[in-house]
C-alpha cells in the first residue's frame, strides 16, 4: 500500500481518483486518502488468469460482468475500491444496462485480492469488512508465496485452501471451480 501525498491525505475526492487514473495511476480512495495500487508482474498474471477462466465459464450462460484490477467500484460515497478481480451479477443491473461514469455503484458479488508483499493483514481485514458490509458474498484472498487461497464467506469466516485444493464460486457462480495448482502453474 502506497499513500499519495497530493492531494493532502484526508482531502482527496472521487474526482482525484479519476484524475490519477487518467495519468496512469491506479488509486483507491479510503478516508480521503489516495492509496496507490502497486502490483508486480507475477501478481498481475495471477489476477489475469481468473478473469480468463471466469469469462470461459460464462461462455454459454453469462451471469454477470468481470472486472480487472482497474475496475473501480464505489462501495459508499467517498470509498472507492479496486479488487484485483471482481464479479458483478447481472441481477443488479436491470436490463443488463451498466451505469455511465467511472465507478460501479456497488460492492462486487465476488472480490479476489492477490496479496503483494506490501499488503498487511490489518489492511486486508478492513477491505473484507468494507466488501461484506457493502453486500459482497464471497472474497478470495490469495497468498502467492505460499500458493494458498483463503475463501471468505463473511468478514472472519474462511476456509484455507492449498494448491492441492480447488476453489469454488458457489453460491455466486454456481458450478465454477478452479484448481489452485493449475492457477499457479499457469502463472509460471
Amino acid at each position: 500500500m502506497h499513500r499519495r501525498f497530493r492531494p493532502h491525505p484526508g482531502t482527496a475526492t472521487e474526482a482525484d481518483v479519476v484524475a490519477a487514473a487518467r495519468k496512469g495511476r491506479l488509486c483507491e480512495l479510503v478516508d480521503g486518502v489516495l492509496v496507490e495500487k502497486t502490483r508486480g508482474y507475477y501478481e498481475s498474471i495471477l489476477a489475469g488468469l481468473p478473469i480468463y477462466f471466469l469469462h470461459e465459464y460464462q461462455e454459454t450462460d453469462p451471469l454477470g460482468i468481470v472486472l480487472a484490477p482497474d475496475g473501480m467500484t464505489r462501495i459508499e460515497p467517498g470509498l472507492i475500491r479496486m479488487p484485483d478481480v471482481s464479479f458483478h451479477a447481472w441481477e443488479h443491473f436491470p436490463n443488463r444496462l451498466l451505469p455511465a461514469g467511472a465507478f460501479l455503484e456497488r460492492a462486487p458479488d465476488l472480490a479476489v485480492e492477490i496479496l503483494s508483499p506490501t499488503n498487511t493483514e490489518k489492511e486486508m481485514d478492513r477491505k473484507r469488512g468494507v466488501y461484506f458490509s457493502g453486500g459482497t458474498t464471497l472474497v478470495w484472498q490469495v497468498y502467492p508465496p505460499e500458493r494458498r487461497v483463503r475463501v471468505y464467506t463473511s468478514v472472519d469466516a474462511f476456509v484455507e485452501l492449498t494448491e492441492d485444493d480447488t476453489v469454488a464460486g458457489d453460491p455466486v457462480l454456481p458450478g465454477f471451480t478452479l484448481s489452485i495448482r493449475r492457477w499457479f502453474e499457469r502463472a509460471g
